[in-house]
């Protein structure tokens, strides 16, 4: 397969890196689109097959067209990929919150997938969540699975309006655990430990805890409930959070970031 990588930022290379690990694609079938002159230099230690700065008629030859260029720059680059996209091609857009609708109109073009990845796709370990307009048919999507699948696990979605929620949930997630650990870092330094060593204790016990929900066989209130001994300090910690309601706040956040997400699918 050919791929053209319209918008070479974080995640757009994340992809690209992700496909020549495991041998999805080579080099030479891979052309980048990117307009910055200065993120042009940098992706020339990446050695690319072909490296260009405008969407011009190359772009016609690909099988696959990802587009992950930011969401406010897509009016402009979908004019310009417009004049050259071809029906056979099948377009692959990571942009939050453009619907398919909105691309194919843009376009002009039918066979349009919308994906919803995170940033841990950047080290192989994302999840992606995507949905699929009727004329992408069953060959093409198992083929654009197989490479989301490289940056991590993914999950097709029937109702493209699901991703609205992947967004709040997974896709803006990774800021949710960031906020979460940042505040555990600082109320350790509040106790007298170096920021060294808090982030330490902190970023090692996340660690812990994710496989200790991977591979437990217990569910979370078991899981909390075997650290909550009766009368002792994590019980204490725990009552404090729900005074102050933080499993709330919690879910009136993402609820939150749905919404907003919502809005930015209609424009």
């Amino acid at each position: 397969m050919k791929i053209a990588i319209i918008g070479c930022g974080n995640m757009g290379m994340a992809f690209a890196r992700a496909f020549l690990k495991f041998d999805l694609v080579k080099k030479e079938d891979f052309l980048l689109v990117e307009k910055s002159n200065d993120r042009q230099e940098s992706l020339t230690s990446f050695q690319p097959g072909v490296l260009t700065g405008v969407i011009g008629p190359q772009v016609s030859e690909y099988d696959l067209i990802i587009l992950s260029v930011k969401p406010q720059d897509f009016a402009a680059v979908g004019q310009s990929l417009k004049e050259v996209v071809q029906p056979k091609q099948v377009v692959l857009s990571i942009m939050a919150g453009i619907t398919i609708q909105s691309i194919q109109h843009t376009l002009g073009h039918k066979a349009v997938i919308r994906a919803m990845p995170n940033t841990p796709a950047m080290l192989g370990m994302g999840i992606t969540a995507y949905a699929a307009s009727p004329e992408v048919d069953i060959q093409q999507l198992r083929k654009v699975e197989n490479l989301i699948n490289a940056t991590g696990r993914s999950v097709f979605l029937e109702n493209e309006e699901q991703l609205n929620a992947v967004t709040a949930l997974s896709g803006s997630g990774p800021a949710y655990f960031f906020y979460v650990v940042k505040a555990m870092i600082e109320a350790g330094k509040q106790m007298g430990f170096e920021e060294s060593v808090a982030a330490l204790l902190v970023k090692q016990t996340m660690l812990g805890s994710y496989h200790l929900i991977n591979t437990a066989d217990k569910s979370l209130d078991e899981l909390i409930k075997a650290v909550a001994s009766k009368g002792g300090t994590t019980e204490a910690a725990l009552r404090q959070f729900e005074a102050g309601s933080l499993d709330e706040t919690l879910k009136q956040g993402i609820v939150a970031a749905q919404i907003r997400s919502a809005e930015l699918s209609k424009g």
